[in-house]
């Protein structure tokens, strides 16, 4: 750590700023990509590839940081060990295992997309990894009992098996339609169009509670800034390609928006 705490906090106060800009610009702009991609992006690669690669900082930078903690530094204990597999268990999924049963592999993705997501990746992972290993963590095993830690990771897992179920409703509907988009049905989209984006939402929300930290917070703030916007761009899609598309479907929370 080459910052004091202040200057790590205004770091990511300003991380936070950036995040703020970021939610402005894509309430007016969409993310191009899958079913938003459009030309004037520049390059594109393969989506798989891209997804993949834009992704990985997210197990190599913690797993860095992971690996200093407990072998060179001899820090051992319990809840470093949680965290870190918490973290893993999203992003291992989000890695290695989502870009090969995501029906993605003819899709493309610009280049653009795949260096921004590198470099927030980079930056959110480093942030995190230092507040849960860095030199001014200040966690102990008795942290594993408290009602933060609890509720946090009851929330974590509640908003990883909406995600991951949510997906496997596109997933199983994609096998079936070719190339196509549907209309998803079942399960959380009875209520919203994007019940994977809520699910994530909630995951990070589950984080920040559990650490309890500014850099915890600064990451759930990005993925609302993020999908809140990609799920409303997500609504209006489908509202303007399928006639018969659920009025009363929302587009994030259910009944509320």
């Amino acid at each position: 750590m080459i910052f004091s705490e202040t200057q790590f906090n205004l770091f990511i106060f300003s991380w936070l700023a950036l995040a703020l800009c970021v939610f402005i610009v894509l309430m007016f702009v969409n993310a191009p990509y899958g079913r938003h991609l459009r030309a004037g992006w520049g390059i594109s690669i393969s989506a798989r590839l891209g997804w993949i690669t834009m992704e990985s900082p997210t197990i190599v930078i913690m797993s860095i940081y992971f690996y200093n903690h407990f072998f060179i530094y001899n820090s051992g204990d319990l809840i470093g060990i949680l965290f870190y597999l918490v973290w893993m268990s999203h992003y291992v999924h989000r890695t290695l295992i989502w870009p090969f049963r995501a029906q993605i592999n003819k899709k493309k993705m610009p280049i653009s997309i795949t260096l921004f997501a590198i470099f927030f990746n980079s930056v959110n992972t480093s942030i995190n990894a230092e507040g849960l290993f860095g030199v001014y963590s200040s966690y102990t095993d008795d942290w594993i009992n408290s009602p933060q830690f609890i509720c946090g990771i009851l929330l974590f897992t509640v908003g990883f098996w909406i995600n991951i179920s949510s997906d496997n409703i596109l997933f199983n509907l994609r096998k079936h339609a070719s190339d196509e988009y549907v209309v998803p049905m079942g399960g959380l989209y009875r209520w919203v169009s994007s019940p994977n984006y809520l699910g994530e939402i909630l995951e990070w929300i589950g984080w920040a509670i559990a650490t309890w930290s500014l850099a915890g917070f600064s990451f759930a703030f990005w993925v609302i800034a993020n999908l809140a916007p990609r799920a409303r761009s997500n609504h209006l899609w489908y509202l303007e390609n399928f006639n018969d598309y659920p009025k009363k479907r929302k587009k994030l929370i259910p009944r509320v928006w």
